[in-house]
């Protein structure tokens, strides 16, 4: 039976087309990822520092969450070229105003904005723009918000106003948004009252060659597909980048050592004497070496880059072969087709390179699969270690990030579950896909 055939019965075990899909969505992940953040792109939006991302929401969970009736804010932003001007006079002087509104729909009764920021950038010569501002709720009532000068490039936070909020007596984002009316029990209901908003910008330039732009942004409690981290830095991202990552990893050292072991263990047991001897020791040597402190003390001492990792995971592998595929080698020192090689005169690594190794290269290929997880979940442990490469966005990244900010505590369970439900996914794919291999090249296993 050729080894297409043995992959196509496959198709019998439904745990194994269930893995497939599983390895298929993480394979159209790493490409959709290296297309839609190519890799140095992704470092540099990853390695940037909160003033890339100031615009997304600080700690907001996925978008998603509104699925199961949570009804809770998605940012808003509203744009200069957005805004009705309302009115404009020519003061005389070089002195012009313009009365802007920017207004923008609040449908959401399931929470507060968490913040409201206005954005400005500014060119004048001498006399920087002022902004006489209000706010204006869906029922009518009007709030000033006082006056700010426009220098240069910034923001001007309306919910961090220390003197607004106590004129309101509540935070900002809480007072300019909250339903003011009595319920029938005569009791004030403490949610967003939703409708139209409206901030009214009186803005006055004193150069006639001033220009302003303008941006509203209100903050939401919920943002793309997995939602912001403590630095504003959107998830989506490091958990598309996990998936070549993870792969990559796994299936480097995976094969890598796959390969040496089949070769290596065959060239011991074909040879025998010292050449056997000194691989089953060496095998014996790396059977009680620690591998993680190792990786450690790497991580500690010499490097964190996930490559060194591998190179170092690697280099301790090559030590010595392995003891379940020397005892198939073994055997097939008996085989007919062996004593042939070896009577028309075949040379001892011919028949090592020929005959035993590719004899046994398709059990290879169930173990080979088999230890693709193992290596995905060493690289997450030491990321969540905090011995993971700080370059690269990675699962285990997330969660040690995760759980350095206390997100368990703060109620961010999406930071730590998401990339977590992530190396479960990979780890049950690897594993469906390599127990029904196991059984389709072991014909021992398929009764039980």
């Amino acid at each position: 039976m050729t080894l297409w055939m043995r992959l196509k019965e496959l198709r019998r075990y439904p745990s194994a087309l269930i893995g497939v899909a599983v390895i298929a969505l993480l394979l159209l992940m790493s490409v959709y990822a290296v297309i839609r953040y190519p890799y140095s792109q992704a470092i540099s939006l990853w390695r940037a520092g909160e003033r890339t991302w100031i615009e997304n929401p600080r700690n907001a969970a996925p978008f998603w969450y509104n699925w199961f009736g949570a009804d809770l804010p998605l940012t808003v932003k509203v744009n200069l070229n957005e805004a009705r001007l309302v009115d404009q006079q020519d003061l005389g002087g070089g002195v012009r105003r313009r009365l802007l509104v920017l207004s923008f729909d609040y449908p959401w009764r399931g929470g507060f904005p968490t913040e409201i920021a206005l954005f400005y950038d500014t060119t004048f010569q001498r006399a920087a723009p002022q902004a006489v501002l209000s706010w204006r709720t869906p029922d009518g009532r009007e709030v000033p918000l006082g006056t700010q000068t426009l220098r240069g490039s910034g923001r001007y936070l309306l919910s961090g106003d220390s003197t607004l909020a106590r004129r309101l007596g509540a935070p900002p984002q809480e007072a300019l948004f909250r339903d003011v009316r009595l319920g029938p029990n005569g009791v004030r209901a403490d949610r967003p009252l939703p409708g139209r908003y409206e901030l009214y910008v009186d803005l006055y330039t004193f150069e006639p060659d001033t220009k302003v732009d303008l941006r509203l942004v209100v903050y939401g409690q919920l943002h793309g597909w997995a939602g912001t981290d403590h630095l504003r830095r959107d998830i989506t991202i490091a958990l598309l980048w996990g998936a070549p990552i993870a792969i990559a990893f796994g299936m480097s050292a995976a094969l890598t050592l796959t390969l040496w072991y089949l070769f290596i263990s065959a060239l011991g047991a074909w040879y025998g004497g010292w050449v056997d001897a000194l691989v089953d020791r060496l095998t014996e040597l790396r059977m009680i070496l620690p591998l993680l402190p190792i990786l450690v003390m790497v991580g500690m001492f010499w490097s964190r880059s996930i490559w060194l990792i591998l190179a170092v995971l690697i280099l301790y592998g090559l030590i010595g072969g392995s003891k379940g595929y020397r005892a198939m080698y073994m055997q097939a020192r008996a085989f007919p087709y062996i004593e042939a090689a070896r009577a028309y005169g075949a040379s001892n690594f011919r028949i090592v390179r020929r005959y035993l190794v590719p004899r046994f290269l398709p059990l290879a290929i169930p173990a080979f699969v088999n230890a693709i997880p193992g290596y995905v979940f060493l690289e997450a442990s030491l990321a969540i270690l905090g011995l993971g490469d700080p370059l690269l966005p990675t699962w285990g990244k997330l969660i040690q990030d995760a759980y350095s900010r206390g997100a368990l505590y703060l109620g961010y369970y999406y930071w730590i579950l998401i990339p977590a439900a992530m190396l479960f996914l990979t780890g049950v794919g690897f594993a469906f896909v390599g127990f029904a291999l196991d059984r389709v090249f072991n014909p021992r296993l398929r009764s039980l």
